[in-house]
């Protein structure tokens, strides 16, 4: 079953936006934040990534960027409900997170803040 496509948050203003809506769900593996598109994008969902400098050097935050991508990949397409945005961010335990586990916690995340779309 294909889903559908998935844009990206690339300006810091759509990130301070999703910040600034306070609707988020904490899971070991990562922080969910959540909020409504602004109108005109034709209902898809975007997503952002960010990793802090708080989770070690330029290897170790791309290491776990791409873990959260590699997740993101699986679970949105099919399942994060359009018309809103989506920033990932990653948290110490990104990094060694068993990747079943990391999926789960995107999957949980989304169910837990109703964006669940089956």
């Amino acid at each position: 079953m294909a889903g559908r496509a998935v844009g990206r948050l690339k300006r810091r203003a759509e990130f301070l936006r999703a910040v600034a809506a306070r609707r988020k769900w904490v899971a070991d593996g990562l922080i969910l934040q959540a909020v409504a598109s602004e109108p005109g994008l034709d209902g898809m969902a975007r997503i952002g990534f960010t990793v802090t400098k708080k989770l070690g050097n330029a290897v170790v935050r791309n290491r776990a960027r791409r873990r959260l991508k590699a997740a993101a990949g699986r679970v949105m397409p099919m399942h994060a409900q359009g018309g809103h945005d989506y920033v990932l961010i990653g948290r110490p335990a990104t990094r060694e997170r068993p990747f079943p586990a990391l999926v789960a916690d995107l999957e949980l995340a989304l169910k837990r803040l109703k964006l669940w779309q089956a």
